[in-house]
């Protein structure tokens, strides 16, 4: 069966109303491209409605991952809302939720493809530390349907913003989960560089008809695993130079 972007659309809008996030009949079928555009379609939807997108965010960003799930390349999600460290998320509110560890990069100017490391790294005005809290509303059996469904965002933590370090790359991530320590990583994990994550989305976006503009956050992708959250938990995370993010869920 031929893809039909506006069908598809309206398939994975429908089951985003009965709470079921994403349309069954597209499982095994989609092409991570298509899946791309189903999301759009979507969060141009939600936008109608009244929500705001303030940003983006890349997934997929290790080549571990990539090479698991047979992708080539990252993925991106779009961000719509975000809270402030220290914000805890009543039990129950969120769907199978989750944390990733990363750096999220303010633009302080446009983005264009074919973007290198130097201009990426001129275009950040600040960034924060943050955890991105991700809902697995879709069985990851199923990853570009979750994709569709905006690559599991849900909302982002963000911290104090700071300035860019002259080396992102070498920042070092230490993760505590009640105060116990649970990971730890480096900015090398994210592509190399969280950078090259800036450099990936302006390219990718063009062919989706989309940019990056001055304003806009990206969520440049996970220094450390995803961590499930649970009821109790108080999450802990320190960026090197960058600062600290926190965040937690009621008992």
């Amino acid at each position: 069966m031929a893809f039909n972007t506006a069908e598809a659309v309206e398939a994975f809008w429908q089951a985003r109303q009965r709470g079921e996030f994403a349309a069954t009949e597209y499982y095994d079928r989609l092409h991570i491209d298509d899946a791309h555009k189903i999301q759009l379609g979507l969060i141009d939807r939600r936008i109608a409605l009244g929500e705001r997108q303030i940003g983006w965010k890349v997934g997929l960003t290790a080549k571990a991952i990539q090479q698991q799930f047979g992708f080539h390349e990252p993925v991106f999600g779009c961000v719509l809302e975000t809270v402030p460290s220290g914000h805890m998320f009543p039990a129950g509110s969120l769907i199978n939720p989750g944390f990733e560890c990363e750096l999220c990069m303010r633009l302080g100017r446009d983005l264009v493809p074919g973007a290198d490391l130097a201009a990426a790294r001129a275009a950040v005005a600040e960034i924060y530390p943050a955890l991105e809290i991700i809902e697995t509303r879709v069985p990851m059996t199923q990853i570009p349907c979750a994709m569709a469904d905006n690559a599991q965002q849900k909302t982002c933590v963000l911290g104090a913003p700071a300035p860019l370090p002259a080396a992102p790359e070498s920042v070092l991530c230490s993760v505590e989960i009640n105060g116990q320590p649970a990971a730890t990583g480096t900015g090398d994990a994210v592509l190399g560089n969280p950078l090259n994550s800036l450099v990936w989305l302006a390219g990718k976006l063009t062919s989706h008809g989309r940019a990056l503009r001055a304003g806009d956050i990206v969520m440049t992708g996970s220094f450390t695993r995803q961590f499930p959250i649970s009821p109790g938990d108080r999450i802990r995370v320190t960026f090197a130079g960058v600062g600290v993010v926190e965040a937690g869920m009621t008992a």
